[in-house]
């Protein structure tokens, strides 16, 4: 059976349903554009995820009028570094984005912007994309499924991981060029005021190559996961006695109960900073985790993914000849000089395990944490740009400019 009701031939193929895919899909139908929105799973479904919408993903929402059942919006952050003191993060208000963050958990969010993009009038087609028709060096002229069938599209999106079988497919994803990670996540009964971020030591002043965390979540059940930066090489990582030794450490902390133990676990693989992909090619886009749109620093990509998302439709929307070309450089523009510059950071922090470690302890003790919290806030988060003015931003500022410095002498430029 034709989940496409015998359609064969859209303006739009949207491959992948999670956030970016469903965004990209509710702002082209809404523009009249046909769209197929393709995934294997049926939905709801859950997803490897802190579950953690970032302020620029709330405004994005709040401008895109789309409403999600919310488990809890959060304001501040809490960050534990390796000497176990803690630093709260404050939350600003930007001039493009809210004041706070949202922790909705996948299941719930993907099902409400899938459900808005069809209400929409985009397509819904379950299955799985295993090839393309596509001459060497020119446009992908369609999708094709496991079952042989052909989605064919003036234009195809990838929103489909990490690991994108859409820029597999269209030539564009050089595995040795990304910055890899990964992480795992469970859910464990436990009422969080703040999202918790925890960094760790690997060995005594040798830092850990990622972080623990412990945020909010609906029915008393918080999601607690554990991730890890592994530079350009991507290799099994077995992370579950790292997360048992997060959970101990919380449980003597007292963020969690002595009992308490994290359900079933599930993870996934991270491609960080914009690298490993361009952002367009041909008639093809990237966007979300398929471009490589997670923070390096951080690991968010619900919120990078959105934006990335309603830029690649409005580009479509406006000239799609030209829609590549415009999408790629509104990436650039938005996100380009962080993300370049975090990655670069974030590898240098890989490299220095023991200047890392001491680094995240002088940000976490009392005489600095006061001081540098609110620029730290803002930097680590990707809220410099947009930011409203104020001391910790001008800080903020700088340090993106310093990052991206970095970069460049990493690039020999």
């Amino acid at each position: 059976m034709n989940p496409a009701g015998g359609q064969t031939r859209w303006d739009v193929v949207v491959a992948g349903a999670g956030p970016a895919g469903s965004i990209a899909a509710l702002v082209l139908a809404r523009s009249g554009a046909s769209v197929a929105l393709v995934d294997k799973a049926a939905f709801p479904r859950d997803k490897a995820c802190g579950d953690l919408i970032g302020p620029r993903g709330v405004r994005l929402l709040e401008e895109l009028g789309v409403g999600v059942p919310d488990a809890g919006t959060g304001s501040d952050l809490l960050v534990v570094g390796p000497s176990r003191q803690r630093s709260r993060l404050p939350a600003f208000g930007g001039k493009t984005y809210a004041d706070h963050g949202m922790v909705v958990p996948r299941r719930i969010l993907d099902d409400a912007l899938r459900a808005e993009a069809l209400a929409a009038g985009a397509t819904p087609v379950r299955a799985r994309v295993t090839a393309a028709d596509r001459e060497p060096g020119g446009p992908v002229r369609a999708l094709v499924t496991s079952d042989g069938e052909r989605l064919d599209g003036d234009i195809v999106i990838g929103a489909d991981g990490a690991l994108s079988r859409v820029a597999q497919l269209a030539g564009m994803l050089d595995p040795a060029a990304a910055l890899w990670g990964f992480a795992i996540r469970g859910y464990i009964p436990a009422e969080v005021p703040l999202p918790l971020l925890v960094l760790l030591d690997k060995r005594p002043w040798q830092i850990y190559p990622g972080y623990g965390w412990l945020f909010p979540g609906a029915d008393g059940q918080a999601n607690v996961g554990i991730g890890i930066g592994m530079g350009r090489r991507r290799a099994p990582a077995q992370l579950r006695p790292d997360l048992d030794r997060l959970c101990a450490l919380l449980r003597r902390e007292g963020d969690i109960s002595p009992n308490a133990h994290p359900g079933p676990i599930v993870g996934g693989w991270l491609r960080m900073g914009g690298t490993g992909t361009p952002p367009a090619a041909g008639n093809v886009l990237l966007i979300g985790d398929a471009a490589g749109l997670i923070n390096p620093l951080q690991g968010e990509g619900i919120g990078p993914a959105m934006v990335s998302a309603r830029a690649a439709a409005e580009a479509v929307i406006k000239d799609p000849g030209r829609a590549a070309a415009s999408y790629t450089e509104t990436i650039g523009e938005l996100m380009g000089r962080y993300m370049t510059g975090a990655a670069a950071l974030q590898e240098a922090m890989l490299g220095r395990p023991r200047l890392a470690s001491a680094g995240m302890r002088l940000l976490t003790s009392p005489p600095l944490r006061s001081l540098v919290a609110g620029t730290w806030s803002l930097y680590w988060n990707g809220l410099a740009d947009g930011a409203a003015p104020r001391p910790s931003a001008g800080g903020a500022a700088l340090v993106e400019d310093l990052a991206w410095r970095l970069a460049g002498r990493g690039r020999g430029s």
